[in-house]
This record gives C-alpha cells, structure tokens and sequence, in this order.
C-alpha cells in the first residue's frame, strides 16, 4: 500500500533502410557512417537494457543478457532486476545464488558484480591482466612479498574454509610480517578468483563477507570447470606441466556487450570492462559489425540486427539501484546522463539510486522504513510525476509485498 504526499528507428541488415527511409549503417568507414543522436543511442541502449518496456525473461536469464550485474552492495541486483523483468520478485534471484547458479565476484571495473556462474568463469579470466596491473598500486606495501606463493596459500585458506578478508589478512601476515597487511588482502583478490559465498547477498539474509575460490564454489556444478587463479610458467619436454591455456579474447564478450549496451565505441568498451587495447579485436569483428558515428564523430559499432528503436519511443520511469550498470558502462555517459546532471548523483563516497525519466537521469531516491523519497533535479510535468508516482508503487509492490510507504517528493541529497 502507498500513499503519495508530497535517427528514426534503425533495425535491421546492411544497407536498407528503416522507417521513414532511415539509412542504415554499413561496414564502413565512421566518417561515412550514418549518425546517430543521443536521443537515439538513449532508446537503444534502452531497450537492450530492458528498460523501453518489462522483459518476461527469467531472473537468470537476464542476469546472463545483461552481462552480470552491479553489486558493491547487497539489494542493487535485485532492484535492478526489478526495474527490468515483469513480476519479478526477489526470491528468484536469491534462489539462484542459493543454488550456486549466479556468483558474486570481483570482474569488470575491480567491482564485484553478480554473474551467473558460466559468465563468472569466462570474465574472470578475461579481466585477469587488468586484475594483476592494480598490483602495481599497492606494491610498496607487498616488499619481498612472492606473489605466486601468496596465491597458492591464499588458495588453500579459503578452500579449506571461506574465510573474512579480515582472516584472511592475518593469516597471510604471518608469513609475510613486514608487508601492509590490507595490500596482501588486495593481492589475493587480484590473484585468485574469490567468490562471496553465501548467505551474504541472499534477500533478507545476508551475513558478512566470506570468500573463497570460484572453481572450489562451484565444485560439481554442471556449468563448473577449472580455471587459473594466474597463468603458470610455460615448460616444455618430458616429464614438463602442460602449457598454460591461452589467454581468452575478448571478441565474443565484445559482441555480447554490443548486444546489452551498444551501439558502442572501443572506449565505452573499455571502460565498461576496465581493460585497454580492445581495438584490434574490434578490427578483428569490424566485417561483421556496423559502424556509426555519434554526434561528436566518434565512431560506434553494433550489430546488425540489434534494436534501435525510433528516438520518439515513449520510455517510462524506471528507479535504478545505485551504481546500475546502465549509466557506468560507457566512456561518453550523455546517451543517459544530461550534461547538466553529471556527477549528481553522488556526494563524496555517497552513491544514491537514481530515477529515470523519459529515458535519462532525472533524479535520485531513497527508501526509508516507511516512505520513499524522490529527490527531482529539474521540473517535470504533472503528467510525469503521476507517472513516476505509479512507477514507485509498482516497485515498491514488487520488492515489498505488503509493507505501507509514503511516496513524496523531497530531499534525498544530504550536503555539507
């Protein structure tokens, strides 16, 4: 129960033309690529992140399509979830991770994000030399510190029992007394594919952070297979350990990210997965891709056939969790945060959950015991605010089954 107080659509192959006799892009150079507005790349991004209209995909599903989820904190997969599938209720997900069936771990950005479990062992590895260079940021505190040690001992603390980093921290310090102790904590995370095992991040009953190995977590699980907490020496001749396995490249997470997030440059790329030198894999996918331009020129890839609705498609409010992917996940974020609301969103180490309207960040939210409060940045029409009123009984319908709020419109920002 609530009570409130307070371009033209381009989908397609090479070469047609969509509505209107819209060009579509072609495997081209960017400079005679078509354009694409930022109103544009809004409704596209939009819709491949299920926000034009609720997806009847299941809870892992989206999970998977969605490239993993934003997840520092406990309930942000769960509303971001909400805010995207249609009857979604919490319980679903928690069911997954309960079953081992989704993970929460440490890949893109050195952020943990909820992955189901196939992805966790196929990102991992591919964000693993973004992983080792964050090493380099802590090693005046890792002096004589052997890192390829560190690893294998950190590897069997945790699987003889999922420790705290806290223990884990001890434990290493004992073996390396002179080095900083939250630096050989850091170390083990970029070393070791650490999970956090449950009940932390269940719905209503989260404990502390415990962690230990992604492959030992999913020991016996149907999509388990081994996976290398770091690349082993190469050895040849008899009697000589196997090669190590190639690195894993990025082409096909590279197509899958075009597909959740694009149209997309190699920059947002990057900055969506917090590595470098994507450049020759997008080379490597350019045939098969199309190429736009934005409007300050820079070039931007997609797939053929993926959606791009016409700029004019309503979108309807939507309330994000703090730190959604939608707006960190490219390097120019202006398809979804006006320029004027840009670092709005949070004060100093505060993040809040954001609103959508019509599309783009229009404001901030947060939900006490008994109301939820919407902090606005500009003005909106009575019609949209009726509209995100509706949007926020739904939701809080969804996440809190029989619970009474207050819906008003206030302050959310708390500033010095």
């Amino acid at each position: 129960m609530t009570r409130t107080t307070g371009p033209r659509g381009q989908r397609g192959s090479r070469g047609s033309s969509g509505p209107g006799g819209s060009p579509r892009a072609t495997a081209s150079s960017s400079a005679s690529a078509p354009e694409l507005d930022t109103r544009a790349l809004n409704r596209a991004t939009l819709d491949r992140q299920l926000l034009l209209r609720r997806s009847a995909l299941s809870a892992g599903a989206a999970v998977e399509h969605l490239l993993g989820l934003q997840a520092q904190n406990v309930k942000p997969p769960y509303y971001a979830l909400a805010a995207r599938l249609d009857g979604f209720v919490p319980e679903r997900l928690s069911a997954l991770m309960a079953d081992r069936e989704v993970v929460r771990i440490v890949t893109m950005r050195s952020t943990i994000h909820t992955h189901t479990a196939a992805d966790a062992l196929t990102l991992r590895p591919l964000v693993q030399p973004a992983r080792d260079r964050e090493l380099t940021n802590f090693r005046k505190g890792l002096v004589g510190v052997d890192l390829d040690r560190l690893a294998v001992l950190a590897r069997d603390l945790v699987q003889a029992e999922p420790r705290t980093m806290k223990e884990l921290r001890e434990a290493l310090a004992v073996e390396w007394p002179d080095a900083d102790p939250q630096a050989l904590g850091i170390a083990a995370r970029c070393k070791l594919p650490l999970v956090q095992v449950t009940p932390r991040g269940l719905w209503g009953r989260s404990g502390q952070v415990a962690l230990t190995t992604l492959d030992h977590w999913l020991d016996g699980h149907p999509t388990a297979r081994p996976i290398p907490s770091a690349p082993p020496t190469s050895a040849t001749g008899p009697g000589s350990s196997p090669s190590p396995p190639a690195a894993p490249t990025p082409d096909s997470t590279i197509l899958r990210y075009l597909a959740a997030f694009g149209p997309a440059s190699v920059k947002d790329m990057q900055t969506w997965a917090g590595l470098t030198r994507m450049r020759d894999a997008f080379e490597r996918l350019r045939p098969g891709l199309l190429t736009f331009r934005d409007g300050t020129g820079t070039e931007l890839f997609d797939l053929p056939d993926a959606p791009r609705p016409d700029p004019d498609t309503p979108a309807p409010p939507r309330f994000l969790p703090e730190f959604d992917n939608l707006l960190l996940s490219h390097a120019d974020r202006t398809r979804v945060v006006p320029p004027e609301y840009r670092g709005r969103s949070w004060v100093g180490n505060m993040v809040y959950c954001t609103l959508l309207v019509d599309g783009s960040l229009a404001g901030v939210w947060k939900l006490g015991e008994d109301e939820l409060v919407i902090e606005l940045f500009g003005g909106l029409t009575r019609a949209q605010r009726e509209d995100v009123t509706a949007e926020g009984e739904r939701m809080l319908a969804d996440m809190h089954p029989g619970a009474s709020y207050d819906i008003r419109f206030g302050t959310v920002i708390r500033r010095a």
